[in-house]
Formats: structure tokens, C-alpha cells, sequence
């Protein structure tokens, strides 16, 4: 027996609860782990909210990654004992997640846990972290350098947001941080941002082209927002797109590409290499200060029901994780 918290479907609600599940209840993946923490990312509140259409199948267990230890395998990659974590692969919208007690996974979907990296470390750095690495990375090979100008990160404050900043500010980026809540500044500042930028600034339509501000951005909100920034970028500039908070919707013009040969960089934490995760994660792992998942909140499984509403509803900043 464990305890997990279950996405059930009520007509057109969502029902989220904490219940007692068997073990045959579980998927039949070949690696059952330990969940010594999950985390509470946008889509998972999406999905404990029903505001989204997150959950593929019913009932579903939500938390899109996780980080525990091997219980039991049969996949000669993993054996009792190993520590591990799981980001992406459909977990938490397909395949039941990470909050829960113990989950039940393809060996295939699991990297180790870098080095000495504690779990706890790991879902402080989480999907939000490992997406914010990938940005970074697909950023240096678009040939962003920091003598090129501001990097711009949108939605600083929360979990891609927040270690974009840490991230840039550690590479030597000078970083401008765009925020829908200015209280919120002298953090963003605390966390090396350069200058942060009020939201309403981007809430305006894009004319086809404006003055260039940016070298680079890191965009984790999407639609107005994505295309102004993209309608501001200097001259062989990159943005790596990786959220939609704001829309899906994309209303630009070819004027940035052809005229100023920028780049828009598609960033995919969901179904990447094994390779192109461990070297993030290896990253992650380096540029990150020691005491990183101290900075985090952490909550029950019983609380999560309502840290995913506050998360929605701006309530929260930075990371927040989940300790079954």
C-alpha cells in the first residue's frame, strides 16, 4: 500500500484527493522507485485544478518528475538502491506521476542522480531547472555570448524563470527579468538579475519590427509577450521559446528572421536524448549554489491541492516541492 494523490474525473471536474492505492494499481513499468520528492510545476497545477487539458487518461497520479530510490527492476540498467530522477516522457499526463508514494516507471525514462546531488536537490531543480539548462544550452549554440547584450527572461519569477536568471547571471549574461509581479523585484535582483521589467511593458501589439534591445531571451510565456520580444531582438539574435503561460496563439511576422536573422529556438524537455539530459544535468549540477533546495518550499501531498491554486493564481514564487 501507498499513499499518492489521484486525479479523478467528476463530470466535467477534476476531483483531486489523497487515497491509499495497492501496488498492483501501478503501471507495469520494469523500475519501481521510492518518490522521496516530486515537484509542483505549471502543468501539474493545471492538471490538480482541472483548469487545463493536462490528464490523458483516468485517474491519473499527477508530477511530471520525481527523484527517489530503486525499490525493485528488471532493467539491467538499474539496480536496488539506486538514486534516480524522472522529468518528462508523459509522466503525470499519461503515465501516473511522481506524487505519490512509490511509481512505477520504464527504466528507459530514468537518468541517475548526478554526482552527490541529494533528491531533494534535484526536484528543486526539477523539469523547471533541466528546462531552463536546455534554454541556456541551445542559447550558447545559437552563439549567444554575454558581450552581445541583455538577455531578457520572461515569467522570472517562477520555477523556469527564477534558475534562468541564476543561470544567465552565472554564465556571465547581463539579465533583464520581465515579471507580472514587481513586489517581487529585490529577489529577482537578489538572484542576479541586472534590471526587472513590468509585464504590462509587453502586453502591447508588436509593430512588424522595433528597436532592437535583446541578444537573447529565454521565453516561458508565449503569445503576445514571444512575439514582441521576437519583434525586439538585435540583429542574429535567438530566443528559445519553452513556455505558453500567456497563449499558444503566435501572431508575428517574418520581418524578425528575414531582416535581422533571428532565431526562434523550440526547447523540448519532455522527450529529449539521454545524453542531452545528462549533460544539463551536469550542468545543473555545477552552476547551481549548495544550498539551492533550502531556497525551496516544501509541502504534503494533503497540500499540494492548494499550492497548485495559489500557483495559478500568482501566489507563489520559485520552486515548490512535493515530499509524499
Amino acid at each position: 500500500m501507498f499513499n499518492a494523490l489521484l486525479l479523478e474525473e467528476s463530470g466535467k471536474e477534476t476531483k483531486a484527493s489523497v487515497q491509499r492505492l495497492n501496488e498492483n494499481q501501478l503501471a507495469d513499468g520494469d523500475v519501481l522507485v521510492k518518490v522521496d520528492y516530486s515537484s509542483l510545476n505549471y502543468k501539474d497545477a493545471m492538471a490538480i485544478t482541472g483548469k487545463g487539458k493536462i490528464v490523458r487518461q483516468w485517474p491519473m497520479v499527477p508530477g511530471i518528475d520525481f527523484a527517489g530510490t530503486v525499490l525493485a527492476s528488471d532493467n539491467p540498467d538499474y539496480r536496488i538502491g539506486d538514486e534516480v530522477i524522472l522529468t518528462g516522457w508523459g509522466v503525470g499526463e499519461q503515465h501516473w506521476g511522481g506524487m505519490a508514494e512509490k511509481a512505477s516507471v520504464k527504466g528507459e525514462w530514468l537518468v541517475p542522480l548526478p554526482g552527490t546531488m541529494s533528491a531533494k536537490r534535484a526536484m528543486a531543480i526539477g523539469t523547471a531547472g533541466l528546462t531552463a539548462m536546455l534554454s541556456l544550452m541551445a542559447l550558447e549554440e545559437a552563439g549567444i555570448k554575454p558581450e552581445q547584450g541583455p538577455v531578457l527572461v520572461t515569467g522570472a519569477t517562477g520555477g523556469v524563470g527564477s534558475i534562468a536568471v541564476r543561470l544567465l547571471a552565472k554564465a556571465g549574461y547581463e539579465v533583464h527579468a520581465e515579471t507580472g509581479r514587481p513586489q517581487h523585484a529585490a529577489w529577482l535582483r537578489d538572484l542576479g538579475a541586472n534590471e526587472v521589467i513590468e509585464r504590462a511593458e509587453f502586453d502591447k501589439e508588436p509593430a512588424a519590427l522595433e528597436s532592437q534591445r535583446w541578444a537573447g531571451a529565454i521565453d516561458g510565456v508565449g503569445g503576445r509577450t514571444l512575439a514582441r520580444i521576437l519583434s525586439q531582438t538585435r540583429m542574429n539574435g535567438a530566443v528559445a521559446a519553452c513556455g505558453l503561460a500567456g497563449g499558444v496563439a503566435l501572431n508575428t511576422t517574418v520581418m524578425p528572421f528575414i531582416l535581422r536573422g533571428v532565431k526562434l529556438l523550440g526547447i523540448d524537455s519532455v522527450y529529449i536524448s539521454k545524453e542531452r539530459r545528462l549533460a544539463a544535468w551536469q550542468r545543473l549540477q555545477e552552476s547551481l549554489p549548495l544550498d539551492f533546495e533550502e531556497q525551496s518550499e516544501v509541502y504534503t501531498l494533503e497540500q499540494s491541492i492548494t499550492a497548485a491554486q495559489d500557483l495559478l493564481a500568482g501566489k507563489l514564487k520559485g520552486r515548490v516541492l512535493i515530499q509524499p
